[in-house]
């Protein structure tokens, strides 16, 4: 069942909580052994609020939206008292000593949290495949990753283990694995969901994103969770409980929707462009209107977002020096200087991907490079939201791929960070820009993998993002 048949049944009495917790505790055992998606499941610990949920419905008590429904958490979310570790030998043994926001919302709508899912260390790749603990593979495929870094979050929802995840979307990291697994994901607006308790990568970017088997399980997760938080510096001044899924017209008439031009030239894949050109005449039967637009500066994202988000990575990742928190090569060694304890214990900790981020990162801040790089990056990043804002004035909705290609093969591009890094392509320019961007399936390739498609719209429309995925995926 999905969330918001579950949490239906859940309230009315037709399933206990208990029973959907043991169900996705049986796929968790059935499949985890061959995908890898978890780093750890709380079973005792979800078993025990399960009951404690049934035991308020069945003294009349009201329960939340999410009642009784499983969800994962990429494991670079805080729940206080539980270990998170983002996937890194650094942070090995960390306890969480806070919830962050989005959890605590999740709680209060009596969702039920089953596990840490697998994820690239400190949220840095595209595969899945560079976590310290285990290399994530695509339920539809065994031999292709599930895309990253969300990939252990996006492997849980379509396996079939839990109804819904939490990923974090730096420049994709939802949007990209959702695609490559078949599943639906949303990286909001930029300050609609509190960063309150994400560890964080590149602070002007981060956001925390719902994926699911569908929108209309998106929509119902970002209800419970989005809205102004007095804790995060950045939230947006919206109201929290804001009614994203219930917001269904059923109808797409009259809407515009963009197609860049730059999304649809060489480098994509053939049955991605097909299958993307198919759902946009889709729309378009559905009453939507076609229009042509133009993102002239998406062949500068790429390279942009790497230098924004690797130097706000340089600044961020400072903090894991060895001494507070995590892994310490001072306890290998006692007798190592301090300067040698920060050193050690980085170069041990980090694996190679972060190590690779945080040098260019602190290239591009550095005296004499700063003004070339840092600079003329964020010169970009502001002409590529010029670029939305020109094309939301023709267009309410812009579509356009996920990704380039199906999900790729394990191991076939970790020797090759740059192809890695455009796997990305179509995601980053939304991330820059602040805008929203949903992934959602649009059909298969010949070989069996999904492809998915994303809608991008003005900042705080994601009801009309939701609306038209919802009208999409029904077909009516």
């Amino acid at each position: 069942m999905n969330a918001f048949e579950t949490a239906e049944g859940v309230r009315n009495g037709k399933i206990s909580a208990e029973e959907a917790v043991k169900a996705s505790l049986s796929a968790i055992a059935a499949r985890e052994k061959d995908v890898n998606a978890f780093l750890e499941v709380f079973e005792a610990e979800a078993l025990a609020r399960a009951k404690e949920i049934d035991a308020r419905r069945a003294s009349g008590k009201p329960l939340g939206l999410l009642a009784g429904v499983p969800v994962a958490l990429k494991d670079n979310i805080m729940y206080k008292g539980h270990r998170v570790y983002c996937a890194s030998k650094l942070l090995e043994g960390h306890i969480a000593s806070y919830s962050a926001t989005a959890v605590e919302r999740l709680l209060a709508e009596d969702a039920v949290i089953m596990g840490r899912a697998n994820m690239d260390e400190f949220a840095m790749g595209s595969s899945c495949e560079n976590s310290a603990f285990k290399k994530t593979a695509n339920p539809h495929d065994l031999s292709r990753v599930p895309g990253g870094s969300s990939g252990g979050s996006a492997a849980a929802v379509a396996a079939g283990m839990t109804p819904i995840a939490l990923g974090s979307d730096t420049g994709g990291s939802v949007r990209q694995p959702a695609s490559f697994c078949g599943i639906s994901a949303i990286k909001p607006t930029y300050g609609l969901m509190s960063r309150y308790g994400l560890v964080a990568f590149a602070s002007s970017l981060d956001q925390i994103g719902p994926m699911a088997a569908d929108a209309r399980d998106c929509a119902l997760a970002l209800t419970a969770m989005a809205g102004h938080d007095d804790k995060d510096s950045t939230s947006a001044d919206v109201k929290p409980g804001t009614d994203y899924h219930g917001g269904h017209s059923g109808s797409v008439k009259g809407l515009k929707i963009g197609l860049p031009k730059e999304y649809f030239v060489g480098g994509i894949d053939p049955e991605v462009e097909k299958l993307v050109a198919g759902a946009a005449k889709k729309f378009q039967s559905l009453g939507a209107e076609l229009v042509e637009v133009s993102l002239p500066h998406t062949k500068y994202a790429v390279a942009a977002y790497y230098i924004v988000a690797s130097s706000e990575a340089s600044s961020n990742l400072a903090r894991f020096d060895g001494m507070r928190y995590g892994y310490s090569a001072a306890r290998e060694d006692e007798s190592l200087s301090l300067p040698e304890v920060f050193m050690k214990s980085r170069g041990r900790g980090f694996g190679s991907e972060v190590k690779r981020r945080i040098m260019l990162g602190t290239y591009s801040l550095s005296s004499g490079y700063y003004d070339a790089y840092y600079a003329q990056a964020q010169k970009i990043r502001a002409l590529l939201k010029k670029d939305f804002v020109a094309a939301f004035e023709k267009a309410d909705v812009l579509l356009g791929p996920a990704c380039p290609t199906p999900a790729f093969r394990l191991g076939e591009k970790m020797d090759d960070p740059l192809q890695m890094y455009l796997s990305d392509i179509y995601t980053i320019p939304c991330s820059m820009a602040g805008v929203p961007g949903l992934s959602l399936n649009c059909g298969k390739t010949s070989s069996g993998l999904p492809v998915g498609m994303q809608l991008f719209g003005r900042p705080f429309s994601e009801r009309t993002l939701f609306n038209a995925a919802m009208t999409f995926e029904r077909g009516n």
